[in-house]
């Protein structure tokens, strides 16, 4: 397909925001940066693409592709080259003036910019640095930009571009080979490693000493990188992902994994026909998972094995890997370490922390904890207070799973009928009629499970 000529700005960023909704991996910014006097914007910690920030505030980036033409055929991409779609491409001038009109119209607060790969990877590289570059160094944005760096481009380019990015994502797609092989049979998992592990040792130098990158003193991708991965689209099990996201982690230093129900976009026999929709379910337990590798300390071991492969559909990861160890339980929360009070259901970081330092002034009791933020109605099964339970508890594991399931069976209704993998478009009016409950807020913000 040829790019349309004469298309509008307001058509091209109907067409290219639409066609970015499918990658997910739109993180929080990580980095911290004030304004500067010469300077439009700044980049805020907290900031999350469509979400809410730590403090509680709905904010936004703008997300787009350069372009959705492309030189690859992959199964599953709607921007795929066999694909008769409408094709278009933004310029570098067209990108820095959205950015700029949104960020001072108080839209946005940073920009996430993808693309398909136009004629080839070093061509289109070259096309993001130059609208990084321009948007940085002549509209003199200082806001928070993360942006895809282009596996099979120059590695020159890459830097180049890091150097002006707050994040850089390199998304795996698929997490087998085999799964590559079969449905982007134009890329290879090399091909697709080779740029992670650049950016982890241009990450990782950055941090030994001060990076400048002519005179303007920019540290190389100081918000770390993401990936994100599809999820249903070819057969590999959920022990599978864990254990790639855990690799990924521990060798290219990511700063968080990703996972994509796969939407059946296009009409192939290569591609599953998930009955009930995109596998929702299934991403929302690989989340709970990733969020337990990456600050309670699990090991994707403890949670899921080659005898075991699957989530439990109806327990959370951490609920299940307790009902499956009683013998540790119950623990008394006057008395147990920091890592054990982790891995009590219901208990998350902030309040785990809060418990080590509220009772060194003195014991705890069941309401203190309510007011620590605990969550009684999943931890009384598994907890003590001066020796007591809260009320006399049946520690056995049939028991406490059939009380905890049926909160769990409202949450997996919930969640399958949210319709949670559409992404909010510019264009929309959604026109949410019911508020967020005090709990669901607090749910967002602690992230406790």
């Amino acid at each position: 397909m040829l790019i349309q000529e004469g298309m509008s700005l307001k058509d091209k960023l109907k067409i290219l925001t639409d066609a970015a909704k499918y990658d997910v991996a739109c993180t929080s910014s990580g980095v911290e940066r004030r304004g500067k006097k010469g300077y439009t914007g700044n980049a805020a910690e907290a900031g999350i693409c469509h979400s809410f920030s730590a403090d509680g505030r709905c904010i936004s980036l703008l997300k787009i592709l350069f372009t959705n033409q492309c030189i690859y055929d992959c199964k599953y991409c709607v921007n795929r080259r066999s694909n008769d779609v409408v094709r278009t491409a933004f310029t570098p001038d067209e990108v820095c003036s959205l950015t700029m009109e949104f960020y001072k119209r108080n839209y946005i607060e940073g920009l996430f910019l993808s693309s398909g790969v136009l004629h080839s990877p070093d061509y289109t590289m070259e096309l993001i640095y130059q609208t990084l570059k321009k948007l940085r160094q002549t509209y003199r944005f200082n806001g928070y930009i993360h942006v895809k760096a282009i596996p099979g481009a120059d590695p020159v380019l890459i830097e180049k571009t890091g150097f002006l990015a707050d994040r850089m994502s390199v998304n795996l797609e698929l997490p087998t080979s085999e799964g590559l092989k079969r449905l982007a049979p134009g890329k290879t998992r090399e091909n697709i490693l080779k740029p992670m592990r650049q950016i982890q040792t241009g990450i990782a130098v950055g941090k030994q000493e001060i990076s400048v990158y002519r005179g303007h003193g920019r540290q190389f991708v100081p918000a770390g990188q993401s990936t994100q991965m599809i999820v249903g689209a070819t057969p590999e099990n959920d022990w599978q992902m864990v254990t790639v996201a855990e690799a990924l982690y521990k060798n290219y230093g990511l700063k968080r994994v990703f996972y994509s129900a796969f939407v059946p976009v296009n009409t192939d026999a290569s591609l599953p026909a998930p009955k009930g929709g995109p596998p929702l379910l299934r991403e929302h337990r690989l989340y709970q998972a990733d969020w337990l590798m990456r600050y309670y300390g699990f090991k994707a071991g403890e949670l899921l094995s080659e005898e075991r492969p699957n989530f439990n559909v109806l327990l959370d990861p951490k609920c299940d890997w307790a009902l499956r160890h009683l013998e540790q339980f119950p623990v008394e929360v006057n008395r147990a370490s920091y890592e054990t009070l982790l891995r009590v259901p219901g208990i998350g970081v902030k309040s785990a922390r809060r418990i080590v330092a509220a009772r060194r002034k003195g014991s705890l009791d069941f309401e203190a904890l309510k007011k620590i933020g605990v969550v009684l109605k999943r931890a009384v099964y598994f907890i003590t207070c001066s020796g007591r339970q809260m009320y006399p508890v049946k520690i056995d594991e049939d028991h406490i799973a059939s009380q905890i399931i049926g909160v769990e069976r409202r949450n997996v209704w919930e969640l399958e009928n949210s319709g949670m993998y559409r992404q909010l478009s510019l264009f929309d009016d959604m026109k949410l009629e019911a508020a967020p409950t005090g709990e669901d807020i607090c749910s967002v913000v602690t992230g406790v499970l």
